[in-house]
């Protein structure tokens, strides 16, 4: 699988760890939806860097297709509910 952070780049990740990314995906939206600030910034922080500890980045001079994008660290709980907005299974597919 290849995910994206946005203005940071891509990752490709094993997909055995789709269940640990998909676990983390769904406590980022949760806090989301509850509107606690200090939650999802710590949410989110935890999934980028799982990402980036998990997976390999991908040469800046490689364009892959992404499975997922996700939000640059720093984003606005309000960006990330309008992502979330346009998914059905978060920003983590699967």
């Amino acid at each position: 699988m290849i995910v994206r952070i946005m203005g940071e780049g891509q990752f490709t990740l094993d997909d055995a760890h789709a269940e640990l990314l998909n676990s983390l995906d769904a406590g980022l939206e949760a806090t989301v939806n509850a509107g606690d600030e200090a939650g999802f910034a710590a949410s989110l922080a935890e999934l980028l860097a799982k990402v980036r500890t998990l997976g390999t980045p991908v040469p800046d001079a490689e364009l892959e297709p992404s499975d997922a994008v996700l939000p640059a660290e720093g984003s606005a709980i309000d960006d990330v509910r309008e992502m979330l907005a346009d998914s059905d299974e978060g920003l983590i597919p699967g």
